[in-house]
């Protein structure tokens, strides 16, 4: 019997941490994680931490929502390369005193890492919490503490200023305060819960590194004391309602509950969650085309301006290939990268050249258009380095923008069609 598809819940992955029991490496995710993913309407999927799953990530397919959490310290070589300059006594010494954590996991990192960039090249939710935000940092560009007590804390003299952000004696129990950012989602899930406009709650963590540079697209939602970056989001890309939400938390709202009675030391700890999977159940919506097709669409300043250098640059790259030109004048090169690499004069793909004839395409002048496509060595290379200059975020973005766009073509397409039948 076919099961009813109204039925099935969204699915949301979650990578499963390693440790070993009797011998054997065995695969586990936090309760908590799972049992609010499941409250709210979610069904969680864990992804095992096992080598190659990192090649097989499409094979997970449908991805409604990413919920990444605790692991062992990411690889500083994908974030710094120079070790922040730390002695080889000074490694050793961490190493010792955060022997469960500092053990690095390439494959764990490879897996998240690439579910990173799914979410940020497909517009899917995304939730990190504590190692799961540094890894959303990471992939955007941005760079971690690899010890805050020896990169932070020691800018404060006194003991008493020093922010304890985890405590191997009492890992649920322990709490620090963090000063949250107005105006932020974190500032409307605890408003209730603010006392005299201190905008201050106290949080569980459970952490020895941290934000270190905020990748250029985040806006930070909460500080500890010390300076560190306690919880950020994309305010591009959150929007619950319409299945966008982009967000990363290094404290543990899901722990912060009494001990004895489970209840959360704040209603707004559960918000995270609950906003989280209202988003992966809208953007569920709109994968199956069951959501609501905007009546216009309007963009916001930065979106408007990315779209107007595509489109120039689009512009620039048709009078190109028309006229034959291999250089533009230097008032038309002051372009964003995205139209730099069409300033390359870059053929097209055998594959999408492939794809043109197969779509039926017809050119007036087939010897010149094939001439035009044929592929050249040089000019791809040149390309290639243009790429290689751009930032994550550039990337990102560009992929981003592009996915937007592809998206509201195919509803402004079906929109006519369902006109012309009608």
């Amino acid at each position: 019997m076919a099961p009813d598809l109204s039925m099935i819940l969204p699915r949301v992955l979650i990578v499963s941490r390693r440790t070993v029991r009797k011998n054997k490496f065995v695969d586990f995710v936090g309760e908590y994680h799972l049992d609010l993913i499941v409250s709210y309407g979610a069904a969680p999927v864990i992804v095992p931490r096992v080598s190659g799953v990192h090649m097989l990530l499409e094979s997970f397919q449908p991805i409604h929502g990413v919920l990444l959490c605790e692991g062992e310290d990411i690889d500083p070589s994908l974030y710094d390369a120079e070790l922040s300059g730390f002695s080889q006594e000074e490694l050793e010494e961490i190493k010792k005193l955060h022997a469960s954590d500092t053990t690095i996991d390439r494959e764990k990192d490879s897996i998240e890492l690439g579910l990173a960039k799914l979410c940020l090249e497909r517009n899917i939710p995304y939730l990190g919490i504590c190692r799961g935000s540094q890894v959303l940092n990471v992939a955007c560009g941005g760079t971690l503490y690899q010890d805050i007590e020896k990169e932070l804390s020691k800018n404060y003299e006194k003991e008493k200023e020093k922010v304890v952000h985890m405590n191997y004696e009492n890992y649920d129990g322990h709490r620090h305060v963090v000063k949250i950012v107005e105006n932020t989602p974190l500032d409307k899930w605890f408003k209730d819960s603010l006392e005299d406009e201190k905008m201050e709650i106290w949080v569980n963590s459970y952490h020895h590194q941290g934000v270190k540079k905020l990748a250029q697209r985040f806006v930070p939602m909460a500080f500890a004391n010390d300076g560190l970056i306690e919880g950020f989001y994309d305010p591009d890309a959150y929007n619950p309602e319409e299945g966008k939400f982009i967000m990363g938390l290094q404290f543990h709202p899901e722990r912060m509950r009494g001990q004895d009675s489970g209840d959360f030391d704040y209603p707004g700890c559960a918000m995270a969650y609950q906003e989280f999977v209202k988003a992966v159940i809208a953007y569920e919506k709109k994968l199956n085309g069951s959501g609501n097709v905007p009546k216009g669409v309007k963009f916001n300043h930065e979106l408007e301006s990315k779209r107007k250098s595509i489109v120039r640059s689009f512009s620039i790259a048709k009078n190109m290939y028309s006229t034959g030109r291999g250089r533009i004048s230097e008032k038309e090169s002051e372009l964003e990268p995205g139209a730099e690499f069409l300033e390359a004069n870059t053929a097209l793909s055998l594959q999408q050249e492939n794809r043109l004839k197969q779509m039926g395409a017809t050119v007036r002048n087939a010897s010149a258009y094939m001439n035009r496509l044929k592929m050249n060595e040089e000019r791809e290379k040149m390309a290639r380095a243009i790429l290689g200059k751009m930032s994550i975020e550039q990337l990102s973005d560009m992929v981003g923008f592009y996915h937007k766009m592809g998206q509201l073509c195919s509803e402004a397409l079906e929109k006519k069609l369902k006109e012309k039948e009608a």
